[in-house]
């Protein structure tokens, strides 16, 4: 099978471009920097030329209201892309109860993505994944100092992206689902808890003070961002993975 991955030299398409190719199949990573610009549509034509799957991993370069104007923008791109070319799938990866925190631009960008992608004309599957393990750090900077660092107490349901990564490639080498798979961390911590065992684990001597008004979380109302009873659960835990 002929993959192409768009955004397929980050975190998230790297990793997916490296399973394929071992799974035996063709994956090819697309980026700005080998030439491919989803925004004005520059290389995408030969970049989808005989490809059967087309994974966008691309993501916006901020996360406040220029979002949902970037995910138009390039979602109508590679839809018209990928129709012209014969495309027979396309697969993006989302958020797991983006849906339900439209306090933020970027989760509400989200939700657009994935509204053009099902009404485009290519067979299509939205995968929604939890927030990323790797994503810890930058959470804890947002809201730190030199003694303390702020977190609100909401909870979350954290994944490796490395599985991240083998749901998206499930879901790609297979038929279009026409809709939407969740996946998710095993555990569910509160995210203040989350970061002292992160600062712990590391070392680091901060305190976490509770602060439900601390960061971009704090515009999360309960349980909105964990997944339901129906979310693939990803093997990896936090703990194992702090001291990996």
């Amino acid at each position: 099978m002929k993959i192409a991955v768009i955004g397929g030299t980050g975190l998230i398409g790297s990793q997916v471009v490296d399973i394929l190719h071992a799974a035996g199949h063709e994956a090819v990573p697309h980026s700005l920097s080998t030439g491919v610009d989803l925004l004005t549509g520059e290389g995408l034509a030969p970049a989808l030329e005989g490809v059967d799957t087309v994974v966008n991993l691309t993501n916006s370069p901020t996360f406040d209201d220029a979002s949902p104007a970037f995910f138009w923008t390039t979602m109508d791109n590679l839809l018209a892309a990928a129709a012209e070319a014969g495309v027979g799938h396309a697969v993006i990866l989302s958020i797991v109860g983006a849906e339900r925190v439209p306090a933020l631009d970027y989760y509400r960008a989200k939700v657009l993505q994935e509204d053009i992608l099902k009404a485009g004309p290519v067979p299509y599957s939205i995968v929604r994944a939890t927030q990323f393990f790797e994503f810890m750090d930058a959470v804890l900077s947002w809201t730190a100092d030199e003694h303390t660092v702020r977190l609100p107490s909401t909870p979350l349901q954290p994944m490796a992206s490395a599985d991240v990564a083998m749901a998206v490639v499930d879901v790609a080498v297979g038929k279009p689902l026409r809709g939407t798979r969740d996946v998710a961390g095993a555990d569910v911590f509160r995210l203040d808890e989350l970061g002292r065992m992160t600062l712990k684990a590391r070392g680091d001597e901060r305190t976490v003070i509770t602060d439900e008004e601390a960061g971009m979380f704090a515009a999360v109302e309960g349980d909105a961002i964990i997944a339901g009873d129906d979310a693939v659960i990803a093997p990896t835990r936090y703990q194992d993975w702090l001291v990996s």
